[in-house]
């Protein structure tokens, strides 16, 4: 897929966002969750989401976009995390986050790596690469927490099966801005 520079740099915003709103999530949800195993996992996974914003955000302003450029989702998307955020209880968050959407962000990230030019994009591709050798840690310990705190296993999979299905009917994270639009904000 021959992308241009604003395109990149919106797809990269759009993985930005994504990524600052898994943090806040997450991060609103550990004064919010009682058990003490699910804290520290999630209190660790913020500082990797905020790693990731950051090296994204980093690429956008080599992008010709602004430094730690994010690039707001599709309505659809938004509503995807929205529903996510809304997880209440930690078995239906944690199934929700780790077995439903990051499986579905994950493989966003595959596709965008396998659609691009590696020679011209390869920044971003490491980057990519990068978060998903994260990601696949993420899940590790993830693993390691359900070891842990047995009674925390998941009962009902509606829940996860709602946001992975919702994640899975968007087609797109980040729709294409108009050249005007694009132009106005990166001048």
């Amino acid at each position: 897929m021959g992308l241009t520079i604003r395109q990149k740099a919106d797809r990269i915003g759009g993985f930005r966002f994504v990524s600052v709103f898994l943090m806040e999530t997450l991060a609103k949800w550990i004064p919010t969750t009682p058990e003490l195993e699910a804290k520290v996992l999630f209190g660790r996974h913020v500082w990797v989401l905020a790693q990731h914003a950051d090296q994204l955000g980093r690429r956008t302003g080599e992008l010709r976009a602004p430094a730690q450029y994010s690039h707001p989702p599709t309505e659809g998307y938004v509503r995807v995390l929205e529903t996510l955020a809304s997880s209440a209880g930690t078995v239906e968050r944690v199934a929700a986050f780790y077995d439903a959407f990051l499986p579905d962000l994950e493989r966003r990230y595959r596709e965008h790596v396998a659609a691009v030019d590696h020679i011209d994009d390869e920044p971003s591709v490491r980057i990519i690469e990068h978060i998903l050798f994260d990601l696949a840690r993420l899940h590790q310990e993830r693993e390691a927490f359900a070891a842990q705190r047995p009674d925390l296993a998941l009962v009902n999979a509606q829940w996860p099966a709602q946001i992975a299905a919702l994640a899975a009917g968007e087609k797109e994270v980040v729709g294409e801005r108009p050249v005007a639009q694009a132009a106005a904000e990166t001048a």
